[in-house]
């Protein structure tokens, strides 16, 4: 017996003191590197008394700045400066001034985004799966030059299959094809012979490889979770949909599967193509040479005034939580949002607290069924400060609630890729259309007003009322809140 302790001490300790030594490593990194206070404490004490098990842990959870993106971008202008001038030059001379209260609205997430608001836009919105697929696909039917194509989960299912043929059709007919997808996202498709067949058909296909680089290898925590597709850099579809039957409603855990994705026809257009051309580069270091020419820009000064905002973890700004706060803080007598996760950080509640407390009509539509099971525990733990302060909270009861959706008042609508959730405003490459148009708005409100009448209201009696090994999976759940 103390021979078998001897042996595992000898053994054991020097393992046990490395793991300190990377562990005190770790702390050092996490004191200047995690951006709140509350996360470095909570890394720095898991570190310190659990360093086998914390330190591998950290090294792939703890990371918040997504190496590599910002110099691979520097690089791409830096070594092609005729393409990129081309498609500052294209998207400029479409460029919306933003007057009276759009400025309001507009001003921060054009420093945000660094891009800017386009006049002269048609944005429709497209619910639910059958909509979307249906117009996509006629967009890329009529396609002449080139097709974009990105998603987060891209599946060799009935929708997955229809999507290669028609994919391998253009390619066919001689149009350049691009598709890019999220290597995680995506980790239940069949990658080789789905991109096999692709590829022998003349499809450009690839994940975003979020590990690229030796100091990147442990990046798997961060994920490309936009969903993008352009046409000839004349139109361009953004939302909540991915490849899959289930967004179709065909998920028999499910059943109704309630998204929104949005059309967009002008110069916005072109800002999403930018979007993808980065994400395309990072992932093959190749630029590719599009059209950034809608028309004549004198004809593009009416219509829908649109910004195509891509948010994620390469700035030097929290871009993501910056846009919502900035639009929660504007918002002066009504702020819906709906969004399939609610596990926003403390700026972010405290500002849907105060927007309700001087009098605005805060409402957050958020599902009945979960499909992460974390996640929908942790939004119990909201429930009771929401409530006390009147932000008014309802759940989804027709199926899943999955769309991306926020209304300010009767000026900003968006519609995109990002929930409100730590990983969606942290971790994650997103892209949201913004649209300052009050007539998009009345459609907008008309939606979301029906799918309201398919909710019931819940308040802080649905979490205080509960039994306690509930209320106690809650608020483990929200300990998780970060890497949720």
């Amino acid at each position: 017996m103390w021979e078998y302790l001897k042996d595992w001490f000898e053994l054991g300790a020097p393992l046990f003191l490395i793991a300190e030594i990377l562990a005190v490593a770790s702390i050092a990194h996490a004191v200047m590197t995690v951006r709140t206070s509350q996360g470095t404490w909570a890394w720095a004490l898991a570190l310190l008394f659990f360093p086998p098990l914390t330190v591998p842990l950290y090294w792939v959870f703890g990371r918040r700045n997504f190496h590599g993106y910002k110099q691979t971008m520097k690089e791409a202008v830096e070594g092609h400066v005729d393409l990129v001038e081309a498609a500052r030059v294209g998207i400029t001379a479409y460029h919306s001034p933003l007057v009276s209260e759009e400025y309001e609205y507009g001003a921060v997430v054009e420093q945000l985004s660094r891009h800017r608001f386009t006049g002269g836009n048609q944005v429709d919105l497209l619910v639910d799966g059958e909509a979307t697929f249906e117009a996509i696909f006629a967009s890329i039917e009529s396609a002449r030059e080139y097709v974009l194509v990105q998603f987060f989960i891209i599946q060799e299912d009935e929708l997955g299959e229809k999507l290669k043929q028609l994919l391998l059709k253009k390619a066919k007919e001689g149009l350049r094809v691009f598709l890019l997808y999220d290597e995680i996202g995506s980790h239940q498709l069949k990658a080789r012979s789905y991109q096999n067949v692709l590829r022998a058909g003349g499809v450009k296909v690839t994940a975003f490889q979020t590990t690229q680089g030796k100091s990147n290898r442990f990046q798997v925590n961060f994920r490309n979770h936009r969903k993008i597709v352009v046409v000839d850099g004349q139109v361009a579809y953004v939302g909540g949909h991915n490849v899959s039957n289930t967004y179709l409603g065909q998920n028999e855990r499910f059943g109704h599967w309630r998204d929104t994705h949005v059309k967009v026809v002008g110069p916005a257009a072109l800002s999403t193509q930018l979007v993808f051309l980065a994400d395309w580069y990072w992932a093959e270091r190749e630029l590719l040479e599009l059209n950034w020419k809608i028309g004549d820009a004198s004809n593009y000064q009416e219509g829908m005034t649109v910004l195509s905002l891509p948010t994620g973890p390469v700035g030097d700004l929290e871009s993501g939580t910056l846009f919502f706060l900035n639009a929660i803080n504007r918002a002066r007598h009504r702020l819906w949002i709906a969004s399939p996760y609610f596990v926003p950080d403390e700026p972010i509640s405290y500002a849907l607290q105060l927007a309700a407390l001087r009098g605005v009509d805060v409402r957050i539509m958020i599902p009945e069924k979960p499909d992460h099971k974390m996640v929908y525990l942790a939004a119990f733990s909201y429930l009771q400060d929401m409530d006390a302060a009147g932000v008014k909270m309802y759940r989804y009861q027709d199926g899943f609630l999955h769309q991306k959706v926020m209304l300010v008042d009767d000026q900003l609508g968006s519609v995109g890729t990002s929930n409100l959730d730590n990983r969606s405003l942290r971790l994650n490459f997103e892209v949201s259309i913004l649209v300052i148009n009050k007539k998009f708005c009345r459609d907008l409100e008309k939606m979301l007003e029906e799918d309201f009448r398919h909710c019931r209201r819940i308040d802080g009696r649905d979490y205080s009322e509960k039994k306690l090994p509930f209320r106690v999976a809650v608020r483990v759940a929200r300990l998780m809140a970060p890497v949720l």
